[in-house]
């Protein structure tokens, strides 16, 4: 393995974690193209049914040296597939492709991966990590049977943690917690801004099922929508053993929505990627069941519901870090 492989599928792995849970149900996937030592695209599947990570990368690296291409019109990945099947006259024979999860090698909503690569000849392609898909697998045996080097399992481990919630939707239930609280840890009021509002609505947007607390519906008189986004408005669980609500509440006005009032945690089976939305009580209820948690931390000290002191302060967020298995992050006050 070259010394330099583990740089270049970090950056691979950075980009795709910033699509992670947005591409259900595929899984969260990046690529690098890298031409004599120079990057030349970092690019990552962004969404099911769009192009996948490869087609975005050998695009974006094709087009950074011939920016006036025609290939910029393309946006499709079949006929970004063909137009660099036929138009590439061997630009990418001294490229490396570092991707985060095995080139796929089958024929779906786009089409495979590694029969594009395999046309394409770049000098090598960098794995870390073997697809688990059977129907979409065997991208390697088709890269090694047209003499492309390949090397495997570079970063395995980060692919891995990277893969998680994908292996487990594929294999059953997949539960993640979404929880913003300031620095201090204060849940109340409106606690992210305008762009973690959107985020989480995209997430919203793809999820199967949202789990909501029935005292938070009471007391917030929530939507629950995807509006920031234009996008699905998710069908909600409200964990209750009180089956009485308000049915003014917004929620329950949603249009193509259905809402389900329970205190069956099994009924969470029935569904693949799941969402719920809540605070410590619901946690605690939960915690044998969560796979992940998303956390979302707004760099502020505010006074509130479970706040650790009464200051008001602002920050900006400069840089983060590990150091070990704790997180550092550096933060500048706001004048």
């Amino acid at each position: 393995m070259k010394i330099d492989d583990n740089f270049y599928m970090k950056l691979a792995i950075d980009e795709a974690w910033k699509y992670q849970l947005l591409t259900y149900p595929n899984p969260a996937v990046a690529c690098v193209v890298v031409k004599n030592g120079e990057i030349l695209s970092i690019e990552a599947h962004k969404e099911a049914g769009m192009p996948h990570a490869e087609v975005n990368a050998l695009k974006a690296a094709y087009i950074k040296k011939h920016p006036n291409d025609l290939l910029k019109t393309k946006s499709n990945a079949f006929d970004i597939h063909e137009y660099l099947i036929k138009n590439h006259n061997g630009f990418f024979e001294d490229c490396e492709v570092y991707v985060t999860l095995e080139p796929c090698n089958h024929v779906g909503k786009t089409p495979a991966c590694a029969n594009l690569l395999k046309k394409l000849n770049p000098k090598r392609v960098i794995i870390a990590h073997e697809d688990i898909n059977k129907e979409a697998s065997g991208g390697i045996e088709t890269l090694k049977a047209a003499n492309i080097e390949v090397s495997l399992a570079c970063m395995k481990k980060e692919a891995n943690d990277l893969l998680y919630p994908f292996i487990k939707w594929t294999q059953g239930t997949f539960v993640f917690y979404k929880m913003a609280q300031t620095l201090n840890g204060s849940i109340d009021g409106q606690v992210s801004g305008n762009q973690a509002k959107a985020y989480v609505h995209s997430l919203r947007d793809k999820i199967d099922l949202m789990l909501i607390g029935g005292n938070t519906v009471r007391t917030d008189n929530p939507t629950l929508d995807a509006r920031f986004i234009a996008g699905r408005a998710p069908n909600v669980m409200i964990y209750s053993k009180n089956k009485l609500f308000d049915k003014s509440i917004p929620l329950f006005h949603v249009p193509n929505r259905e809402v389900i009032i329970s205190d069956d945690l099994f009924k969470l089976l029935d569904y693949k990627f799941v969402m719920v939305e809540g605070v410590y009580n619901l946690m605690e209820i939960l915690k044998e069941r969560i796979d992940y948690i998303v956390l979302l931390v707004s760099p502020k000290i505010r006074k509130g519901l479970n706040a650790l002191n009464e200051i008001d302060m602002d920050f900006e967020i400069v840089h983060e870090n590990f150091i070990g298995e704790e997180k550092i992050v550096y933060l500048r006050r706001k004048n």
